[in-house]
């Protein structure tokens, strides 16, 4: 097996016939759209519609080629000066297409008759939720010039307060035992197998706020205040609403989700007093016990990407041959790139490849289940992108809220299948163990965030926080999701400082996302544990048509209803299962 993955299927070279045609179809598709553009209201609505939808094909799978590649080749060598020439090059060319293409996107979805026009035009309903869309976002589009400056001074207003927050956060140095660490080491130590490296870890970095928190928190207060701004001159009803439409999911469906996640948290609190107990802990888990190892003496297995493929077709050939066949195809066919050296990227991605019907996948393999579980979580990524070849090329990106279907679909049949194949209970504790943490954190972590967030949106109008202020509302928010399953003396009040996903003026609520991925997918889990093969033909088709229909639509077709909080609850249900089995396990393993 090579380790490596081939890039041969989309360039062999950035100086080939096949990638300058792509370039050249690029830079010409630019100049189209740039001349239809010029033709609104010179031509009629049918002709410019079907012009903007055309060319669009050809330009998305011409940038998909040359962007993955481009991509692809920094992904594994970030000092490749060429590809990062190249991707600059190219990246410059492509946002030519901005101006022309907003300016076509607020006028077709301002066209009075555009349903008459899509329901007489086969290749019009091909895109029928692309248009729709456009009618329905055009009602919040800024008039005139209004749109060019709103996105010109963002990068002077918005972007330029998160570019602060990135670079006080990715430069803080965090004194430690003798060293300078980085704001990313010193919380990985959060993992170590030492409780007083743990502690001393959290205490480090909790001090090392000092020196930003006040100019993180000037940011945090500006981008919430854009983000408020920007929602009220659009015309949405608030900043959560402008979230939920953009991310096609209602607000039934929200509050169905945060209701089972408020319901289930008593049950995460056992878990956590659990854990506390095995560590020693008094008074509920200190925070930087949250990822402490938990072990009994069991052996760890070990995997070589072979025996990762054979354990993964073990899992999946049962659920589906179609999906099995394609992670026999990725191992064999060099989808994949394994192993980290010199330049590569960390963590792990998965990458389309529309045209060629394939995928790439990225990987850090250290031979641990965990790295199995990685690939499986990527390789669902990629059945997901398998099941959207056969649509057109403008109906093959979905929300975020989706986006996490297939890969947590396979993390959750992956560890279930391991949970019920452990060897010794031993085993089985550290399994149960790493599931169940990684999942408290997106059920009481994600509600404390969301919680935190709605509260600074709620009131910033009105309060302008220093960074205490910030503080008192994060750790209320923390009191208030994780109770009394975590010691209130060692709480995360800055957690707000470290998480990217507050400083982006465009993407508000972008915490409870993960939420809706991983409990999306247990519920579907459960639906596939009832009624096993007869489920995959509609998880299948319901994976198709994500980029076309709204959550809630696309949910109904594997029989689910997302704004019934009874869904929800049986996917949590499972958690209830695996808590009070990690709990008498604990007992009889640790003598309790």
């Amino acid at each position: 097996m090579d380790y490596c993955w081939d890039l041969s299927v989309l360039y062999t070279g950035e100086k080939t016939e096949k990638f300058l045609n792509d370039e050249k179809e690029i830079k010409t598709c630019v100049k189209e759209l740039s001349l239809l553009a010029g033709k609104i209201g010179k031509i009629a609505d049918n002709e410019l519609i079907d012009g903007y939808l055309k060319i669009n094909e050809r330009l998305t799978l011409a940038e998909n080629r040359i962007f993955a590649y481009l991509n692809l080749r920094l992904a594994t060598n970030s000092n490749d000066l060429v590809a990062k020439s190249e991707f600059g090059k190219m990246l410059d060319i492509a946002s030519g297409v901005a101006e022309p293409e907003a300016e076509i996107e607020a006028y077709i979805g301002k066209t009075e008759n555009l349903d008459e026009l899509i329901k007489e035009n086969e290749f019009f309903k091909k895109y029928e939720y692309l248009l729709q869309n456009l009618k329905l976002n055009a009602k919040y589009l800024l008039k005139g010039g209004e749109e060019k400056i709103l996105a010109k001074t963002n990068a002077y207003a918005g972007q330029a307060w998160s570019d602060l927050q990135t670079t006080l956060t990715s430069s803080l140095k965090v004194p430690f035992k003798g060293q300078t660490l980085t704001l990313s080491d010193i919380r990985n130590l959060a993992y170590d197998n030492d409780k007083e490296v743990r502690k001393a870890a959290y205490e480090a970095e909790i001090k090392a706020y000092d020196d930003i928190k006040e100019s993180v928190a000037f940011s945090l207060n500006s981008i919430k205040l854009q983000a408020i701004t920007e929602a009220k001159l659009r015309g949405y009803d608030s900043v959560e609403d402008k979230t939920l439409k953009n991310s096609h999911v209602q607000k039934a469906t929200l509050d169905a989700l945060l209701k089972a996640i408020e319901n289930s948290l008593p049950v995460f609190r056992k878990y956590f007093k659990k854990k506390a107990q095995i560590l020693g802990d008094e008074n509920g888990l200190k925070w930087y016990d949250l990822f402490a190892p938990v072990s009994c003496g069991a052996e760890e297995q070990t995997f070589t990407p072979e025996s990762a493929k054979e354990y993964l077709l073990k899992v999946f050939t049962p659920v589906d041959k179609e999906l099995a066949d394609m992670i026999a195809e990725a191992f064999d066919n060099r989808w994949i790139d394994f192993y980290p050296r010199a330049g590569k990227t960390g963590g792990a991605f998965c990458m389309e490849l529309l045209e060629e019907r394939q995928s790439r996948v990225l990987t850090n393999f250290g031979g641990k289940f965990t790295d199995v579980m990685t690939l499986a979580h990527e390789l669902g990524h990629a059945f997901h992108n398998l099941n959207l070849y056969d649509n057109p090329p403008l109906a093959t990106s979905y929300s975020m809220p989706v986006a996490e279907t297939a890969s947590n679909f396979n993390e959750v049949v992956t560890m279930d299948y391991a949970l019920k194949n452990a060897k010794s209970k031993a085993e089985k504790l550290t399994l149960l163990e790493g599931k169940i943490s990684d999942t408290a954190q997106i059920i009481c972590d994600i509600y404390s965030r969301y919680l935190f967030e709605k509260s600074v949106i709620d009131n910033r109008e009105e309060t302008f926080y220093n960074a205490d202020g910030f503080a008192e509302l994060m750790t209320k928010a923390q009191k208030a999701s994780y109770g009394d399953g975590l010691d209130e003396n060692y709480l995360h009040p800055y957690m707000w400082v470290c998480k990217s996903h507050y400083y982006e003026a465009s993407l508000s609520f972008y915490n409870w996302p993960y939420a809706f991925g991983g409990l999306f997918a247990q519920g579907l889990f459960a639906e596939y544990s009832k009624r096993g093969q007869s489920f995959i033909a509609d998880y299948k088709k319901m994976l198709k048509e994500t980029p076309v229909r709204d959550a809630e639509d696309v949910a109904k077709i594997a029989g689910v209803d997302l704004t019934d909080e009874k869904f929800w609850d049986e996917g949590l249900k499972y958690f209830e299962n695996l808590i009070e089995e990690f709990c008498s396990l604990s007992d009889e393993l640790f003598n309790l």
